[in-house]
């Protein structure tokens, strides 16, 4: 049976004969490049054919791979918005003002990120955590500001005083809290991101309030593990 694009044979074996890509040809005539596979076994190109050939292949694979990047930013900003929709609408249903929903919020950031060595204390190089931190102390707990101490931990090429500047803004605690700075030797020779401002340790002198969370937030945990082990005990009998 002769193909519908036999007639377009010569001129597709010219333009081939010519060092033009099967995507190319396909383009001008139109015809599918499974058929041009077979039309263009016995084609002989020559090497300056080839090595053009061969970079129009990168130069396409190179577009084939920023439209991928392009439309795979493209999914996750989509993903990201949805994501925050989402947050949005579950924290409207929270009454975030409630003291218990504040503890129970802190207590589960400190399981993480909290001291347990006998101290109330929570290090982190993200402001937004710290700052959260600090403002359960004062609001649930009446921790003075003056109670609060702060200290860095800092790679070695970090300037201490603005990087200690930096901190006392962000979390509004004065200079003056800032007991101690600590430089990793290690980092000796290697250069910081701008962006990273080290670690920052926020302590308070009350144990009590370390003490209260941590069961708080094991006893939450207990609860709700077994909460879920009898629903589906009684879901397992239905």
């Amino acid at each position: 049976m002769v193909s519908r694009w036999y007639e377009l044979k010569p001129k597709a074996t010219e333009l081939r004969k010519k060092g033009l890509s099967f995507r190319e040809i396909e383009g001008k005539l139109g015809i599918p490049r499974s058929t041009l596979s077979g039309w263009f076994r016995r084609v002989e190109l020559s090497d300056k054919q080839k090595a053009t050939l061969r970079v129009k292949w990168l130069k396409g694979i190179a577009r084939a791979r920023l439209k991928a990047v392009a439309w795979h930013n493209r999914e996750k900003e989509k993903r990201i918005e949805e994501a925050k929709r989402q947050a949005a609408e579950l924290l409207a249903k929270v009454d975030h003002n409630k003291e218990g929903i504040i503890d129970l919020a802190l207590a589960a950031l400190y399981l993480g990120e909290g001291f347990k060595n006998g101290v109330t204390a929570m290090g982190n190089s993200d402001p937004l955590v710290l700052k959260f931190f600090i403002s359960v102390l004062k609001k649930n707990y009446g921790i003075p500001i003056s109670k609060i101490k702060c200290e860095l931990h800092l790679r070695a090429d970090q300037n201490s005083y603005k990087i200690k500047k930096y901190w006392a803004q962000e979390l509004d605690v004065p200079l003056a809290n800032f007991t101690t700075i600590s430089i990793d030797k290690r980092t000796v020779g290697r250069p910081t991101y701008p962006s990273y401002k080290g670690v920052c340790v926020v302590r308070c002198g009350n144990i009590a309030i370390q003490r209260k969370l941590m069961y708080f937030i094991q006893m939450f945990c207990e609860k709700v593990v077994v909460e879920g082990r009898v629903a589906q005990l009684v879901r397992a009998a239905d």
